[in-house]
């Protein structure tokens, strides 16, 4: 299938649009580890950077599932010491992309700020994920993504009008608007690159990058469309054609027939009352609707509705497990889930027609030997075996 991945080995040369990149990634938490093996997935060489004093992890998995460090090669190295700041200095020197996630200062504290790295290699992109971003006066707190979402006003707006706000899992701040947001910032100044020569440094904070995907929610506030109440709005449960309700067998539907012609469809099949097609924006008519529809739901398992919903445009879906999304025909079909080994995973996105990417694999002992990573750098062997002679590079 075209744009779908190779298999579960990352070859020696790797394929998709970003084969020759040259990425190192200061070893992470949270949203950095994923934009890594985003950029490895699309054919970047990414050097994973870990402390050679690196403690067990707050959640620590076996290496087969540690997508963290999958598709990588990987390095432990001594930052305290002046060897290891230069070692890194000299990788640095030949690589295209750095991307850090340290609280502000702590990298220039350790003589690894862009001004240091600029000075080897002007052309480095030096890309910087933090919570709140490289200054301001939360800038040296820390955070997760619930945090960084309350302060965007969005833990606000998610979840019913009479219960609390909803963290989304980590998939907002976190992912969306941290690693996200570094990817996409990180290919923008490739391309400049590419017109000037020039590297730069890509401040990416989770707390703005989260409010930069709510920005047509800004607009639709800004226009009198919105309110700022969770509950209340066409697609945060308070709109009875956008939400979920519970079937006969305790599982749930997702409703979202947002335009007329989709809901006169889900109302025909349902069935619902005539009047209440012709009022689907009439606000005083949805807790009679919500009650309707609920009332109807309970009648019927979930696979009952997903097979009568199936075939149209009603836009209703079962509310599927992620176990059960790996099994759903569609995403068969798409090959959307791929095996690793005993790790079934989602498939890397988005697919490309030129240049199959190749899925990232548990780092094999090659990927963990120092000297042929720093032989792939410009180091020479006697140079290798002094540094592991000092210990600077770990095991």
């Amino acid at each position: 299938m075209t744009g779908s991945p190779t298999g579960a080995g990352v070859p020696s040369e790797k394929t998709g649009p970003l084969a020759g990149l040259k990425v190192i990634e200061l070893a992470g938490l949270g949203p950095l580890p994923l934009a890594a093996l985003i950029l490895s997935e699309m054919g970047a060489e990414v050097l994973r950077i870990e402390r050679a004093d690196a403690g067990q992890p707050l959640l620590s998995l076996p290496e087969e599932y540690d997508l963290d460090r999958h598709g990588r090669s990987i390095l432990k190295l001594d930052l305290k010491r002046p060897a290891g700041v230069e070692l890194l200095l000299r990788l640095a020197a030949r690589a295209d992309l750095l991307v850090e996630g340290f609280r502000p200062g702590v990298m220039e504290r350790l003589g690894l700020g862009p001004d240091d790295l600029f000075q080897h290699n002007p052309a480095l992109i030096y890309g910087r994920l933090t919570g709140f971003g490289q200054d301001g006066p939360l800038s040296g707190r820390a955070g997760h993504d619930i945090t960084y979402l309350a302060y965007a006003g969005l833990l606000h707006a998610i979840g019913r009008r009479e219960a609390p706000p909803v963290p989304p899992l980590n998939l907002v701040a976190d992912q969306g608007g941290g690693a996200m947001t570094l990817v996409a910032g990180a290919l923008a100044a490739l391309f400049q690159r590419s017109l000037t020569g020039k590297g730069q440094v890509i401040d990416a904070s989770m707390i703005e990058g989260a409010s930069m995907l709510a920005a047509p929610i800004h607009a639709y506030l800004a226009a009198g469309l919105w309110s700022d109440r969770r509950g209340e709005n066409l697609l945060d449960s308070g709109a009875p054609f956008y939400d979920t309700y519970g079937t006969a067998d305790a599982r749930h539907i997702a409703v979202g027939c947002l335009e007329p012609r989709f809901f006169a469809e889900f109302a025909r099949l349902l069935p619902l009352d005539g009047h209440f097609v012709g009022g689907q924006y009439d606000k005083s008519l949805w807790p009679a609707m919500r009650a309707a529809i609920a009332g109807r739901v309970r009648e019927k398992t979930r696979d009952e509705w997903a097979e009568l919903f199936a075939p149209t445009d009603a836009c209703v879906a079962p509310v599927l497990s992620l176990v059960e999304a790996r099994h759903h025909p569609h995403n068969r079909a798409r090959q959307s889930f791929v095996k690793s080994g005993r790790l079934e995973r989602p498939a890397p996105a988005p697919r490309f027609s030129q240049g199959l990417q190749a899925l990232a694999a548990v780092p094999t002992a090659a990927d963990r030997e120092p000297a042929g990573i720093l032989a792939r750098f410009g180091l020479n062997e006697q140079e290798i075996e002094a540094l592991a002679k000092a210990g600077i590079l770990g095991r």
